[in-house]
């Protein structure tokens, strides 16, 4: 299968699938869509993306498929639903999985669709709506090298860095590891705003210290000024970023940090689950 000739499908055209999707239509792949809500396939049709009426029939007209949806329900539910993954012939298909799941289902996917002699990469991404706009995602793979090496430059159609770290499973393990880290960084950074606050510092100066320390970053530089604006319009929402948590905490990660910070988001996800994830300083009092 020459990667010049691979018939792309993409299924799940959320926040995320959108700007990724288009990415591949941009590098010259043909591509085939499937989403729920049809004004989201619409727009792409625009840019020369086919549709499919079906699951099945996209995986059945496609060589690679990339799947971009919320949570382990909603991936479970694209395999195994009537006219879903499971149902179409997979022989030799590549299935690259983008979205955050539990790594046990990318483990349980990928056994499975050997059984069917295809191919299966969990491969989700670092970076949220802006860096899929800009195709500087970072992509976090686990599976067989071979397959990472066939696939890599579709990969690199809307990631600025594609990294194989071990096989089906760890590609998952390694994301949840990365957002852990990333609930921890908004938890610190909105305690230090508010804290910074009640002692008179404006967040602006506060923001400018850290910016120009050897402490500066770009997320903290993104989400000190939406603090700053009380701009919460999500570019990754509080519901996933728990999801996220909650994910690692069911893998096992048992550390005092990351339990408080899971603590403290899933406490703020029914108020706030909608927001971006800066949000979170809204618990924290006036």
């Amino acid at each position: 299968m020459n990667s010049e000739k691979f018939k792309t499908g993409w299924i799940g055209l959320g926040k995320m699938g959108n700007p990724m999707s288009k990415q591949i239509l941009k590098a010259g792949f043909p591509l085939r869509v499937y989403n729920r809500s049809s004004n989201k396939i619409k727009a792409l049709e625009t840019e020369g993306a086919t549709s499919a009426k079906t699951i099945k029939e996209l995986v059945e007209k496609t060589d690679v498929i990339f799947i971009m949806i919320s949570n382990d329900e909603a991936v479970t539910e694209i395999f195994n639903q009537e006219n879903g993954i499971f149902t179409a012939e997979v022989k030799d298909k590549i299935f690259i999985n983008a979205s955050t799941i539990s790594p046990d289902l990318s483990i349980q996917l990928s056994e499975e669709l050997k059984k069917k002699n295809s191919y299966y990469l969990d491969a989700p991404v670092s970076g949220s709506v802006k860096q899929a706009e800009e195709a500087t995602l970072v992509s976090i793979v686990g599976g067989e090298k071979k397959i990472f090496e066939k696939v890599k430059s579709l990969l690199e159609a809307y990631s600025k860095k594609a990294i194989l770290v071990g096989k089906n499973g760890v590609g998952n393990s390694a994301k949840l590891a990365v957002n852990t880290y990333l609930g921890i960084l908004t938890q610190g950074l909105a305690e230090i705003i508010q804290f910074s606050r009640t002692k008179n510092v404006e967040t602006e100066d506060l923001m400018e210290i850290l910016n120009n320390s050897a402490l500066g970053s770009t997320f903290g530089k993104i989400k000190g000024e939406a603090a700053i604006k009380e701009n919460y319009n999500a570019a990754f929402t509080l519901e996933h970023l728990t999801k996220d948590l909650r994910l690692a905490q069911n893998s096992g990660f048992n550390h005092p940090v990351g339990n408080a910070t899971y603590k403290s988001f899933s406490s703020a996800e029914k108020e706030l689950g909608a927001e971006d994830v800066i949000a979170i300083i809204k618990k924290l009092g006036a």
